[in-house]
């Protein structure tokens, strides 16, 4: 017998926002981050799981992992780990935490978060990979980690234990065939709204010759962006090749239509989040407005009653199940029972830290033990960020290989963990540490545009801010004599910044409509391009207070 004796929660962030890696429109400089949960026993063995976040909030997050700790620590780790349907429930619907819900948001997460790491003590001590530990489980013990709550108008008992026992039969068939050829994947990697024109070149062309059937990109913060980019990867990848899109939210329900009819001449695949993630009725507007679009989402959909909704609506084609977002593994079967009974493939979200390893784990139970054979199914695949992880996933002529190693995905290693601690971590530490250089560069408003110069730069874009701080800039200051303009400029690394900001779109729309009312062009263009430093030196070296 053993005794769960912790729960360890630690906040481990990754400065993605440096290079813009999953920049969208409506995250321009994400920081992607796990609120990482270690739940220990005296065995000694420990069960990991983790909530993805993109940086500030990752605290709270890890908070309300932490507060569960009294309702776990002291209890009977096999009397638990024989229940883990039992103790969903349990903590699902505990009165007092599930009034900051009910069953959604960072509580339902914290809940999720405890659930998995759960799942993965049990498949390590089976010495099985979580996907084959569920799988293995009959049709009844499946269906009792299921809370049916508020689905019997879509879904009753009957019904799922009906579509348990189809995907019983034939299941170890399925089984040997997911070990020989794995799910296909689509990658979003080339895809993120922050990369130049040239990288997302780059990146398609890898994309095809490593094997991909289909690409995603971002879109929604400038429409004739959108537009150049698609064409980009429509003539890259030829007619025909699936391409799909993600607004990430960023649109209501008729600016949606009109974006992605706009679109539509390029052939979309799909379009993803066009709007709140809540709002089914808007869902189901767009996808009637924007036919033969398929519309996607799931990736923020809070609970399995939210994705009833959806289905029942008929406003998606494609659910998009994650492994963070719900309470866990109980609730993502519910969601994956829901989507066999309408019929709509599940193609799981994935791309942030540890997505990829924990949610390949649903696919497969879905592909071998659920809603079997599919040809539409795909799991999202990002590359980055992969080598923390004990296990990577792995990824074979453009399909994600399922593991064979015990658990669930999420373990790290101890030195990524301990390098990304926030904030006293090294990585953290040096970036605050660095030292800056102080670069002084000088500019001159055109004859006759001192005005129109005052006037726009007064309201400078929000997302400007966030590409100056992605591309390593500490400070950035402005003095004025006559049309003269002179900088001071507090960052990392000055040549580094002049890359990153030649890459960044928010930053290269801002130049353009600014150099209008200059003589003095500074276009970021390269090493050697746009103007150059009067002066530079160590922010901390002498003769700096002379600025």
């Amino acid at each position: 017998m053993s005794t769960i004796t912790a729960l360890d929660v630690l906040d481990v962030r990754f400065p993605t926002s440096r290079d813009l890696d999953g920049s969208d429109a409506m995250n321009p400089d994400p920081d992607y981050s796990a609120a990482y949960l270690r739940l220990r026993t005296d065995a000694p063995d420990e069960g990991t799981s983790l909530v993805f976040t993109i940086g500030r909030g990752n605290d709270v997050q890890s908070a309300a992992i932490a507060a569960l700790a009294p309702l776990l620590v002291g209890r009977d780790a096999e009397a638990v780990l024989a229940d883990l349907g039992g103790i969903h429930r349990e903590l699902t619907h505990d009165s007092q935490l599930r009034w900051l819900g009910p069953d959604k948001g960072v509580m339902s997460m914290a809940i999720g978060a405890v659930v998995n790491a759960l799942w993965d003590l049990r498949a390590r001590r089976e010495g099985r990979p979580l996907w084959l530990t569920l799988a293995e489980l009959d049709p009844e013990e499946l269906l009792d980690l299921v809370d049916l709550r508020y689905l019997e108008d879509a879904l009753t008992r009957e019904e799922a234990l009906e579509i348990l026992r189809r995907g019983a039969e034939g299941k170890h068939e399925r089984i040997a065939a997911l070990r020989e050829h794995g799910v296909p994947a689509y990658t979003t990697t080339p895809g993120w709204l922050g990369y130049s024109d040239e990288k997302l070149t780059r990146l398609l062309h890898e994309a095809r010759d490593e094997g991909f059937g289909m690409v995603k990109l971002k879109v929604g913060a400038d429409a004739a962006d959108d537009e150049r980019r698609l064409r980009i990867a429509r003539e890259v990848m030829g007619p025909g090749f699936p391409i799909a899109v993600d607004a990430n939210q960023r649109w209501g329900t008729a600016e949606a239509i009109e974006a992605i009819r706009a679109l539509a001449p390029h052939d979309l695949f799909w379009i993803e989040e066009p709007t709140s993630p809540d709002d089914v009725l808007s869902h189901a507007a767009i996808r009637e407005a924007v036919r033969p679009v398929r519309i996607a989402t799931g990736e923020q959909g809070a609970s399995r009653v939210l994705f009833k909704q959806l289905l029942q609506a008929d406003a998606i084609d494609v659910l998009q199940a994650d492994a963070t977002r719900v309470a866990g593994i109980s609730e993502n079967i519910a969601i994956l029972l829901l989507a066999a009974k309408f019929g709509v493939p599940v193609c799981p979200h994935a791309g942030g830290v540890g997505l990829c390893e924990m949610v390949q784990h649903l696919a497969f139970l879905d592909a071998v033990a659920i809603a079997g054979d599919d040809p539409r199914r795909r799991i999202e695949f990002v590359d980055h960020l992969h080598e923390h992880f004990e296990v990577p996933v792995r990824i074979e002529h453009g399909a994600y290989m399922p593991p064979e190693e015990p658990g669930g995905g999420a373990r790290m290693h101890a030195a990524s963990v301990a390098d990304h601690l926030f904030p006293h971590g090294p990585v953290w530490a040096r970036a605050e540490d660095a030292p800056m250089e102080q670069i002084a560069l000088h500019t001159r408003i055109a004859e006759g545009h001192e005005a129109d110069y005052d006037r726009e730069h007064a309201r400078i874009p929000d997302e400007l801010d966030a590409s100056l701080r992605a591309a390593g800039v500490h400070g950035w200051r402005i003095w004025r004599d006559g049309r003269d303009l002179f900088h001071l400029v507090e960052v990392e690394d000055y040549r580094a910044m002049r890359r990153r900001l030649a890459e960044d779109p928010a930053n290269q729309r801002w130049q353009e409509h600014i150099n209008q009312f200059l003589e003095v062009v500074d276009d970021y263009g390269g090493d050697d391009g746009g103007i150059r430093p009067v002066w530079s030196l160590p922010a901390d070296g002498p003769g700096t207070g002379a600025a």
